[in-house]
This record gives structure tokens, C-alpha cells and sequence, in this order.
């Protein structure tokens, strides 16, 4: 069980009764709490079948789930290798992000904070939480990242901890499209019992088997849960004085470990001062009443199927073909064995004549071209569907070598990519904002970061958020002028451009020494020429040409 998302912490959570005098949060508030999951989960159980299947799906194992035994059928891997190339193709453009003020007197600031989020992500391996995440969303058609506030990072000092969720553990209002609308969120997940006791003396005599089912995949090993329970986490808005908060709240087995709204450091304020529910949904291809969307795998498992039934009675078939039978009348006496061992050259008969009807071949009629030519239509379907044809996976036709016909096929051909990868900009967006206002909240102490400055140089800088934090305007002839809050907007793009596109940068190079651009007498009308262009390393090509660097 993982609770850093707790302002408390895991190991920091006192027992409830001694958090505050508020005592708002008790036994009967857990107890509707927990009708209100069982709510939540019954109305989840269709999107929990669909996920499991599709996790089926992808590992090449439906015919498992379609035959309810693990059967003969074998299945091709067209499905697997769509897939695979949706995900190199979001790999490919790992986004990068930039933060531009709303106003000048925030823009020291915002170059700060563009500097130092990539760090913070970086110090969260978010490079291997996103690959996770777009796999998940290829497959169930909806990542999940939940962005908290944990207190023992940094030896104590705190710091933001971002990671994937898994769907089949978060439960959310029916109905609703926008995670921010549901009335509640709950996040459930099993612990070990001994792992429990150790943080929560509290719960000794109290813990058994999960008092919550979680839905779960089909695993290759045997997964015992029975010396585990379920943690709760229960976040929720409430409104007073026209003013949003969301609080938070953990309980396991009708035991309350932590409420906001019994801290008294909490309870008037909520849990985060950006009130917002710290997930973010990135969704495939959108459904209506829901913030969870569908994936490719919904989209091809169909073709899919066809292809492997046509494909293994074509296997078959040639099995078949390839391995003769005969009709051996019992008249005619001959000897089976040794007709059936094609290492003796010799086969005994009984009898004085060895007639043709004695022993016949099974001859097996051809397949016809006409269900070869269904096979193949049924692959290209998949591929059309899901947008995987050939030169979005690097092949060629027709005589295509030079890099940029490829480059430009590719282009024209990326548009479903295009679109994808677009979807994930904005949830990354939303998770930099997010941020961003963890950052305005908790970064009371300075940190350290190493950067790399705008020619490439290493750089320790000290931040903290005294730069961006909500602050009093004063009063201006008696009229208070109240607070400012520094607002940025999220600039998000592509961080690694795709081979072809390298290739075509390198091209770009060459031409622009060809045209002496890199001639020190030309500077001037080289820097003009490039501030118009827009390619990788633009701006470090510019700061050497105005050095007086004429080489890469």
C-alpha cells in the first residue's frame, strides 16, 4: 500500500482521535462512506470486465478467455504489433514543457519554474511512468496519474510524487465525464496485515480478509490475498461559504486512520489548496457519461479474431496436407506398423494380390484462393483500423529511399498519431499545473536542482515558492487591494523527434552551411534567417552564432 499522497505520511499518521478537537469525521461517516464505494463499484463492473479482457487480449491469451480453456487455437500477433507501434510512436514524442507568465512581472519566474519541473519529473522517473501509462491507455483506453504531496521525500523535507493508478482501484461517481465533478473519489488497495500493524497499532484484533472486492487480472502465478486488507482512500469536496475544498480521509476495515477534516491545520483550508482531486485522466477515444474512454484493443479484437480463426484453419489445413492418411481396406492384410514407419524399407502383406483398393491416400482438396484473399483482407482491416500501415512502421514500396519522401509519407500518414499524442500533451498539462500549485503550497524551504542553462551548461540553483505564492496587494487609500496569485499557462511539445525527423534536421544542417550561414561575416543574416525557423536546438544554434561560434 502506498499512501504519499498523505500530508501526513504513511508512517506519520497519528490516530484519529488525537488529530484534533473537530472530531467531524467518525464511525457513521465511514459507514456511508462505504455504501457510497459500493455504489460506486457496482456501477464499475463492466469497465473492470472490459479491462481484464483486454489485458487477456494484449498478452495474446483470448482464446483463453473466449474458450474458457486454454485449448488448441493459436493466436497472431497483429493486434500485439499495432499495439507496440502506437506506443513507440508516443515514446517518440515525449513531451516537454514550458511555463509563460500572464503577466511580465511573473516571466523571471516562469523561466524558473520551466527549468525546475523538468527536474521534478525527472526526479519521479516519469519517463518510465509514461511509457506505463500510454500501455494502459492503448490497452483499456484511459491512463490514470495521480500527482500528491508526500512528506517523507526528500529525508523529511517533502517533495511531489507522481504515479500511474490502475483503474480497477479508483472509484468515482457514475455518470459523470469530468473526474472533478464526482461527489467523491475513492482509491482502494490491498496491504499486507503485518505491514498494516506495524504503522497502525490501532487495527490489532480488527484485521482479516479485504472487507472491499477489487476486481483483478489473470495472472501466470497464484496471488494470495487473504492476509490482506483493503486501505482506503476517500477524497471528497465540500462546500462552505460558496468556497470549494476537497479533504481527504483513509480508513481500513471501518477503522479511520487519517481526516482532514479533523486536523485542525486542515479542516477550514481542505487537504490541497488547489481543490482539486489529484488524478488526471487521459482518455483514448472518449465516452459519453464516463471520464474513462476505449482503446485500440476494443477496436481490433474483432479483426483479430477472424484473422486467428482463418489463420489456424489454414494452418490446419496445411498440417493436414503435409501429412498424409490412407484408407487401409482389412481384407487386404497389411501390415499397419511397419506402413507406418517410413524408416523400414519394407512393408509386409498378407494375401497373394496387393490390389489399389487395398491402400488408398486421403487426398485433401486445395484451399481455394478465395479464403487466402479473406485472410489477408481481414489483416489489412486491422491495420487500416487502428492507422498501423506500412510506413508508419518504417517500410517502404514502390522505390521510396530518400528520407524525406519517407519523412514526408510519414507526415501525411500521422495523423491518428498526431491526434493520440496530442491527448496525453493535455493530460500532461493538467499534471504540470497540478504542480505547479503543490509547488505554491509546499515549497516553504528551499531545494536544490541542477539545470542546464540556454547554451547547454550545467547550473545549481536554490528555489522556493516565494516567487509564485498568493500574496497581499496592500491597501491603496484606505480600500484593501486584496491578494495576487502568479498564474502561468502550460506550453506543451514534442521533447524527441522520430528518426526521420532527425534525419531531415541533420539535411537542414547541411543546407544551411551550404548557403554559408555559419560564415562569421554572415551572422547577422544567419540569426535573422533562423529566429523565422522553428527546428530542435534552435535556440543553442543561435546563442553560438551570436558568440561567433561558426561551428555545431
Amino acid at each position: 500500500m502506498d499512501n504519499k499522497d498523505n500530508k501526513k505520511g504513511f508512517e506519520k499518521v497519528k490516530p484519529a482521535e488525537s488529530i484534533g478537537v473537530r472530531g467531524k469525521i467518525g464511525k457513521e461517516d465511514i459507514e456511508k462512506a462505504l455504501n457510497i464505494l459500493k455504489k460506486y463499484k457496482e456501477s464499475k463492473t463492466s469497465l473492470e470486465t472490459r479491462i481484464v479482457d483486454n489485458e487477456q487480449w494484449f498478452k495474446m491469451r483470448h482464446w483463453e478467455q473466449l474458450r474458457g480453456d486454454k485449448g488448441t487455437d493459436n493466436a497472431s500477433a497483429w493486434l500485439f504489433n499495432s499495439i507496440a507501434n502506437k506506443h513507440a510512436d508516443a515514446m517518440d514524442n515525449y513531451p516537454a514543457v514550458t511555463c509563460l507568465p500572464r503577466e511580465a512581472s511573473d516571466e523571471k519566474a516562469a523561466t524558473v519554474l520551466s527549468q525546475v519541473l523538468p527536474v521534478i519529473f525527472e526526479r519521479n522517473g516519469f519517463e518510465k511512468i509514461y511509457s506505463d501509462a500510454w500501455w494502459y491507455k492503448l490497452k483499456a483506453g484511459t491512463a490514470v496519474y495521480g500527482i500528491f504531496w508526500n512528506p517523507l521525500k526528500n529525508n523529511g523535507l517533502g517533495d511531489i510524487e507522481i504515479k500511474q493508478v490502475d483503474i480497477l482501484n479508483l472509484f468515482w461517481e457514475p455518470g459523470i465525464k469530468d473526474i472533478q465533478k464526482s461527489k467523491n473519489v475513492f482509491h482502494v488497495e490491498l496491504t499486507d496485515n503485518e505491514t498494516l500493524l506495524s504503522l497502525y497499532p490501532q487495527l490489532s484484533g480488527k484485521l482479516g480478509s479485504s472487507s472491499v472486492e477489487i476486481a483483478h487480472y489473470v495472472y501466470d502465478d497464484s496471488v494470495d490475498t487473504s492476509e490482506k486488507s483493503a486501505v482506503i482512500d476517500r477524497y471528497y469536496k465540500v462546500i462552505r461559504d460558496g468556497v470549494e475544498t476537497v479533504h481527504y480521509c483513509k480508513f481500513c476495515n471501518g477503522e479511520l486512520l487519517y481526516a482532514s477534516e479533523n486536523d485542525p491545520e486542515y479542516a477550514e483550508r481542505g487537504f490541497y489548496d488547489h481543490g482539486m482531486y489529484p488524478f488526471v485522466f487521459d482518455s483514448l477515444f472518449v465516452e459519453e457519461g464516463t471520464p474513462c474512454g476505449f482503446g485500440y484493443i476494443d477496436i481490433m479484437k474483432d479483426a483479430q479474431k477472424q484473422i486467428d480463426m482463418l489463420g489456424n484453419a489454414l494452418v490446419k489445413n496445411a498440417v493436414m496436407a503435409t501429412n498424409p492418411r490412407y484408407f487401409i481396406n482389412s481384407s487386404g492384410a497389411v501390415n499397419e506398423e511397419e506402413f507406418a514407419d517410413w524408416s523400414n524399407n519394407f512393408v509386409h502383406v498378407s494375401g497373394s494380390n496387393l490390389g489399389e483398393d487395398s491402400i488408398r491416400e486421403i487426398k485433401l482438396s486445395g484451399i481455394p484462393e478465395i479464403y487466402l484473399g479473406i485472410l489477408n483482407t481481414k489483416i489489412d482491416e486491422l491495420k487500416e483500423t487502428s492507422g498501423n500501415r506500412d510506413f508508419s512502421q518504417g517500410g517502404v514500396s514502390s522505390g521510396v529511399t530518400a528520407a524525406s519522401a519517407i519523412a514526408a509519407l510519414q507526415e501525411a500518414g500521422g495523423k491518428l498519431t498526431r491526434d493520440m499524442v496530442k491527448s496525453g500533451y493535455r493530460a500532461f498539462s493538467e499534471l504540470n499545473t497540478l504542480a505547479v500549485e503543490l509547488i505554491r503550497q509546499f515549497y516553504d524551504e528551499p531545494r536544490f536542482f541542477r539545470i542546464l542553462g540556454e547554451n547547454g551548461e550545467q547550473q545549481f540553483v536554490t528555489y522556493d515558492n516565494s516567487a509564485i505564492r498568493v500574496k497581499s496587494q496592500g491597501s491603496a487609500f484606505g480600500i484593501d487591494m486584496g491578494v495576487r496569485k502568479p498564474v502561468f499557462d502550460i506550453k506543451v511539445c514534442a521533447e524527441k523527434a522520430n528518426p526521420f525527423s532527425k534525419i531531415s534536421q541533420n539535411e537542414l544542417a547541411l543546407q544551411l552551411y551550404s548557403a554559408g550561414m555559419f560564415n562569421p561575416e554572415m551572422r547577422q543574416q544567419a540569426l535573422i534567417a533562423i529566429g523565422m525557423m522553428d527546428f530542435e536546438g534552435k535556440s543553442a544554434l543561435a546563442a553560438k552564432l551570436s558568440a561567433g561560434v561558426s561551428t555545431l
